[in-house]
């Protein structure tokens, strides 16, 4: 048994995602009691559907920043314990955009959520107005370790979507390093938002890792049987979202169509 697989016991885990609005340091937030209200809110959808985890995102904090200020720090510390306060069964999880993994541990170990993910953690990789991407997984592991928080699991990206590897080399050398730094699942991405991996792609990082492989983008109602019988389970997002919030009907049918239904 993995790490990942103690925490998330399901055969095919499916994590969903709340998409905060923007966080007070930003101009166009409405407030912090606003952004919890919003949380609190999809995390009922999401457990009424029988979810096995949630991520939390600032994913309307436009534009992202590649570290955390502290005020984005605190305000996703609050609303993070807020959901871990009204979380029934679902797993919580959380990571601050766009590149601050160190901060999400912090916000994970003083909130109580059990996981973080980070979109960039073994490959140095490159993307359009943001530049290179600092990495050091070693370094993220050993301030996991000085917290006291070593129970938080790190769930990492590998050659994650919109970037551009600096030095590519294969996906299944990916796997295979992150495996080696520590990480306790994997995620593969499509090229963007709603695009889903390719099925040669899962294949080469499930054979590359000795950890739980999860689809990172793209999955749906439609594309889910197939694309879950290569891997682990997924994180879903954009698929179960309307309007910037959780669509109940979303998220009721693709229980469904994967064979979960809550109860």
């Amino acid at each position: 048994m993995s790490r990942f697989s103690d925490l998330f016991p399901a055969s095919k885990s499916i994590i969903g995602v709340i998409h905060l609005p923007p966080l007070p340091d930003y101009a166009q937030s409405r407030g912090i009691d606003h952004v919890i209200r919003h949380a609190v809110r999809d995390l009922h959808v999401l457990e009424e559907a029988g979810i096995d985890g949630i991520l939390i995102e600032n994913e309307y904090d436009r534009p992202h920043r590649i570290t955390a200020t502290p005020e984005t720090i605190a305000a996703m510390t609050r609303i993070t314990r807020a959901v871990v306060q009204e979380s029934e069964n679902a797993i919580i999880g959380c990571e601050i955009l766009l590149n601050d993994p160190e901060a999400s541990i912090a916000v994970a170990a003083t909130s109580d959520a059990s996981f973080v993910r980070t979109d960039y953690f073994v490959d140095e990789m490159t993307r359009p107005r943001y530049g290179e991407f600092a990495i050091n997984p070693k370094g993220l592991i050993d301030y996991r370790k000085s917290l006291g928080a070593e129970h938080i699991l790190i769930l990492a990206d590998i050659q994650v979507k919109y970037a551009t590897m600096i030095n590519p080399r294969p996906l299944v050398e990916s796997a295979r390093l992150a495996c080696e730094e520590y990480a306790d699942a994997l995620l593969v991405t499509g090229g963007e938002t709603g695009d889903a991996p390719l099925i040669d792609d899962l294949r080469k990082a499930m054979s590359g890792s000795d950890v739980p492989v999860l689809i990172g983008s793209g999955l749906d109602a439609d594309n889910a049987a197939d694309l879950l019988a290569e891997c682990d389970g997924a994180i879903v997002g954009t698929a179960l979202m309307k309007d910037r919030a959780v669509d109940p009907d979303a998220v009721d049918l693709l229980m469904s169509r994967i064979g979960r239904t809550p109860g």
